[in-house]
């Protein structure tokens, strides 16, 4: 079992003594259903297990009723389910919830009855067009939360770094001391290995399992397969090609020196109209995540973002670099990118950031001054560049030394350095964005 974020989570969760019903949305094959069995099994002595994919029966057990007792009837004496007299034994799972709307809708029920712990999952929930219309959203009765793909941290325990190595780059941070070189040498090539193998468990287990990357690209190419035929088989019939289209052109957006989003790399004459909804479906799915222009660099960053001014990136690093042709891991690996390594290393710094849980934005102006995220970090609007090679940050300096126009204090620079200090800029090595978070 690969270690993940959400265990703490769940453990959280089950001792809160006026719990509510968890609702765990993420990207398909992010891990969810995975962690939560496990964690089922591990506390509790009846594991109540759903699929309403895999079996679409089970969606009768709500058909005619969302009365806890006649559902748990049902699933006692049609199905045979184990069920504790007091509950507190028991946890039910709603797997693939968006397939029946009638069990999200019971979610209110089962928390106001209060015997049973009920978590459930939704590969795709909230996606248009996908799954069963809900009768009755169950606000104030669910929690919900995001499980996204595994983090560098994550896969970083899964390559047997401890919590204590981390600690210490951790305080090395605080104390802007820089890495040894062993540590600085080990963590650049885990780094590398990430880029190629990014976070999704099944291609990460078989990383580890056998250090072979033809297998882990195998695997890449098939979850994005799946994806194209979740496209296909849940979207809008009118918005199918359309939402391959956006997806088929990320390699060649971010391909440019300004990687905003331009609907015409789609096709000759496309239209902002023809595809916004498109766009929204892939970063609904949890494929993509978007990272909005800002009209100043100013607090609150969701404030002054501008809405039809993006930038677009893979969910996960992985799966991007398996959209390019074979032979580009071993090009990561060996440190043989040239014009794209920038746009690799953006993509990877916007996994590490989403994956926090940030949402995305940049600076850029006409003039060509460009930030390539901004985010808040130790409550100041912090500018981020990413350097593919050492180098100087002209955009960043340019805001850091003009701050009567954009009244930035510090700036963060990363790319392949150690850590250190030009003035009001923090130089960390990328393999330490992740340490960049005020909650950690």
């Amino acid at each position: 079992m690969l270690k993940r974020r959400i265990e703490q989570y769940l453990n959280e969760w089950k001792i809160d003594e006026d719990k509510k019903p968890l609702v765990i949305k993420g990207v398909r094959q992010c891990g969810k259903t995975t962690s939560i069995v496990e964690f089922a099994k591990n506390n509790y002595k009846n594991v109540v297990y759903l699929n309403f994919i895999e079996h679409p029966e089970y969606k009768n057990f709500f058909s005619d009723t969302l009365d806890v007792n006649e559902i748990i009837k049902k699933m006692t004496t049609l199905y045979g389910f184990k069920i504790g007299e007091n509950g507190k034994d028991t946890i039910l799972i709603f797997d693939e919830i968006q397939n029946c709307g009638n069990a999200r809708t019971a979610l209110k029920f089962f928390k106001i009855d209060g015997r049973f712990d009920v978590i459930a999952t939704g590969s795709l929930l909230g996606v248009k067009g996908v799954g069963e219309e809900i009768i009755s959203i169950p606000v104030g009765y669910e929690e919900q939360i995001t499980m996204f793909p595994m983090d560098f941290e994550e896969f970083l325990w899964a390559n047997e770094i401890s919590d204590e190595v981390i600690l210490e780059l951790k305080n090395k941070l605080l104390k802007e001391n820089k890495i040894d070189d062993a540590t600085h040498e080990r963590m650049k090539k885990l780094l590398l290995s990430y880029i190629v193998v990014g976070g999704m468990p099944q291609v990460v287990s078989k990383y580890i399992d056998t250090k072979n990357f033809d297998s882990v690209i195998k695997i890449q190419k098939s979850i994005i397969n799946d994806y194209r035929d979740d496209v296909i088989k849940y979207a809008n019939r009118y918005d199918k090609i359309r939402i391959l289209e956006c997806f088929d052109s990320i390699t060649s957006q971010l391909s440019k020196d300004n990687k905003k989003f331009q609907y015409s790399l789609i096709k000759k004459g496309a239209k902002s109209r023809e595809y916004e909804s498109c766009i929204d479906w892939l970063v609904e799915a949890g494929i993509v995540v978007k990272c909005n222009n800002l009209h100043s660099l100013e607090l609150p960053l969701d404030g002054n973002k501008i809405d039809d001014c993006f930038k677009i990136y893979m969910q996960d690093i992985g799966l991007l670099i398996s959209m390019f042709e074979e032979g580009t891991q071993f090009d990561v690996l060996n440190n043989k990118l040239y014009t794209y390594k920038g746009a690799i290393f953006e993509n990877f710094a916007a996994d590490v950031l989403s994956k926090m849980g940030r949402k995305l934005y940049y600076y850029r102006k006409d003039s060509g001054l460009e930030i390539d995220f901004v985010i808040r970090y130790k409550n100041e609007c912090t500018p981020l560049e990413v350097k593919a090679t050492t180098g100087n940050a002209k955009s960043l300096n340019t805001v850091i030394k003009n701050k009567e126009i954009y009244h930035i204090d510090n700036g963060i620079k990363i790319g392949n350095y150690n850590v250190g200090r030009e003035n009001n800029i923090l130089t960390i090595p990328l393999y330490m964005l992740f340490l960049i978070n005020d909650n950690k």
